[in-house]
Parts: C-alpha cells; structure tokens; sequence
C-alpha cells in the first residue's frame, strides 16, 4: 500500500519534509563525492557525485514523518493515537512556538520536532493511563491539523 496516497476518510496529510536549505546542504555531498573519484576518471567522478546527491534528497524527502489525521486516529511520524483520547487542540507560531518547543516544553509531553518548520501543535492526551501529558508536533500549517482534529472528534 502506498503511504503517500491519502485515502477518502484522511482529512489532513502533510509530509513535513526538510527545508530548502537541508536539501541544498546534501547537494552539495556531489561535488565532495566526486572529488574522491576524479583521480580513477572524470566520468565516473560526475556520475557517483550526481547518484549521492540524488539519493540523499530522495532519501531526506521519502524518510521524512507524516502528520495525518485519517480513520478517527492523529498519525505523526510512526506513532498514533485515536482523536477521542484527545483533548482540545491548539497551535502556535513564530515566538510562541519557538518558546514551546525550547524552554517552553513539557517534561511529560510527547514530540516530534522538525527545524525549518516554525507552527506547532499542542494536543492535551485525556487518557489517564497514558503517561504522556500531551503531543506536541511541528506542522506548517496548525489551523488546518487543528480544524481536521476536531472534524474527526465530532464525527
């Protein structure tokens, strides 16, 4: 099954995939990787250079966590939990989000934080059994996970 599809009960999916910087940073493996095999010959040296490139921004893009709600559950990165275990949801961004996710964050929260992406979610867990007071997840866009949390609760 492909992961990448979303099904007709997903009611939000983002991939949160690395910055433009990240990316530029592993293109630039290319030209070091050719460095090392100039010296066997030019042809070869080019084409290992482009391979590692590719493999790297293909890898970075494909191994990067998934947010989706879908089928009555909240799905980040490899982890899940059913929306009815879920309090009221809430988002943030720009200085609010920096201090949640530096001397902000809660000791008993779980997270799934990524650099280059500045919204945050804050989702209260109202299970008691669960140890975990709360996810906290990076997203670009908080309104729409928070909006697609609540649809998947009310229905």
């Amino acid at each position: 099954m492909n992961t990448d599809t979303p099904t007709a009960a997903t009611l939000y999916r983002e991939r949160l995939s690395p910055s433009l910087w990240a990316l530029l940073s592993a293109a630039v493996a290319a030209p070091m990787v050719a460095l090392v095999f100039v010296p066997l010959d030019a042809t070869i040296a080019l084409v290992a250079g482009i391979g590692v490139a590719v493999a790297l921004i293909a890898a970075l893009v494909l191994l990067s966590p998934v947010v989706e709600v879908s089928g009555g559950e909240l799905r980040v990165g490899r982890a899940h939990i059913p929306v009815d275990l879920l309090g009221d949801a809430s988002g943030a961004t720009g200085d609010d989000a920096r201090h949640v996710r530096g001397p902000g964050l809660p000791r008993g929260a779980w997270h799934l934080l990524r650099g280059g992406i500045d919204g945050i979610v804050r989702v209260p867990v109202t299970d008691e059994r669960d140890p975990v007071d709360e996810w906290i997840f990076s997203t670009r866009t908080p309104d729409r996970v928070i909006s697609a949390i609540r649809r998947a609760q009310r229905s």
